[in-house]
Formats: structure tokens, sequence, C-alpha cells
């Protein structure tokens, strides 16, 4: 399923002008680094990815899901956003890479 989500991600991002350059994802959360383009709203971004992501994976998922999510929504109202700035992408890719992301 996280494999799935990142080929959403990645597809929503093109469509968007933006980069997915790293995606992984824990129990309860995702962490995305993504070269965002200027035209874009954050917010605007962030939904489209939860939206698509949402609709795509309870259509391909719906049992593992059923068992976990009563309701018919996947993600919260919330997200975090950071720019990073000057930070080496290196760095952020291997904070990315080293979260626990569930055994497949």
């Amino acid at each position: 399923m996280l494999e799935r989500l990142g080929e959403v991600f990645s597809r929503v991002c093109v469509a968007t002008n933006c980069i997915l350059i790293e995606f992984s994802g824990e129990p309860d959360h995702v962490h995305l680094l993504v070269d965002f383009h200027p035209d874009n709203k954050v917010s605007q971004l962030v939904s489209s990815l939860k939206s698509a992501s949402s609709r795509i994976l309870r259509q391909e998922f719906a049992d593992e899901l059923s068992s976990v999510y009563r309701k018919s929504v996947l993600w919260s109202g919330s997200y975090y956003v950071a720019s990073s700035g000057g930070a080496p992408i290196e760095k952020l890719k291997e904070y990315i890479q080293s979260q626990d992301a569930p055994a497949t």
C-alpha cells in the first residue's frame, strides 16, 4: 500500500508541476520531500495529494482499510509543512528514508 501511495503522490506532483523527491510513511503519517513549483499554493497541493490518494487507496485496498477505518476518510484535516531553505537535500532524504516504514 505504501508503494502505491508513493505512486499516487508522484503522479499528483507531476500534474501540479512539482517533483516528489523523497517519500516514506509510518503507520500514522507520511513524509514527503517535494520540489514545490512557486505557482502553486501549499494548501491546494496538500488537498490534491490527500483527495487523490484517499480515493484511490480506498478503492484498491478496501478490505484492508475497512478493518482499520470506520469512516470513509483516509486522512485527517491537518498537515505540517516546512521550508527547507538552505538545508542539504541529501540530509532531508536521509531523514525521510530513516522513518519506520511499516513492514510489507
